[in-house]
C-alpha cells in the first residue's frame, strides 16, 4: 500500500506540471516542476522505516548529487534545446546526468 501512495503522489504532480503548462499557467507549472515530490514522499517512508539519521544522510547525498549531476543535466537541456530540439537535448542531458552521477557515486559513499 505504501508504494501506491508514492505512485499517486508522483503521478499527481507530473500531471499537474503538464496540465498547468498547457493551460498557459507557467508559474504553477514551474512551482510543481521544482517541488521535491520524490524526496518528500521517500523521506516520509524512509523516516518511518529507518529513522531520521538515515533521512539526514540521504538528504546530504541528494544535495551534493544535485550539484554534481542534476544541475549539469538541466544546464545541458537549457543550452541545447533551442539548438538541437527538445528530444535530443533531453537525451544529451540524460547522458550528461548519467556520467556525472556515476562519477559522483564513485567518490561519495552514502
Amino acid at each position: 500500500m505504501i508504494y501506491l501512495y508514492a505512485f499517486l503522489a508522483g503521478g499527481t504532480v507530473t500531471v499537474a506540471i503538464t496540465f498547468f503548462e498547457f493551460m498557459g499557467i507557467r508559474t504553477l507549472s514551474g512551482f510543481f516542476a521544482i517541488m521535491p515530490v520524490s524526496t518528500w514522499v521517500s523521506y516520509l517512508f524512509i523516516g518511518q522505516i529507518d529513522g531520521p539519521a538515515t533521512v539526514s544522510r540521504h538528504a546530504l547525498f541528494v544535495m551534493l548529487g544535485t550539484l554534481a549531476a542534476w544541475f549539469p543535466y538541466m544546464l545541458a537541456v537549457y543550452l541545447l534545446a533551442p539548438k538541437i530540439g527538445t528530444n535530443k537535448a533531453i537525451l544529451v542531458g540524460l547522458i550528461v546526468f548519467g556520467l556525472c552521477a556515476l562519477v559522483f557515486m564513485r567518490y561519495f559513499k552514502l
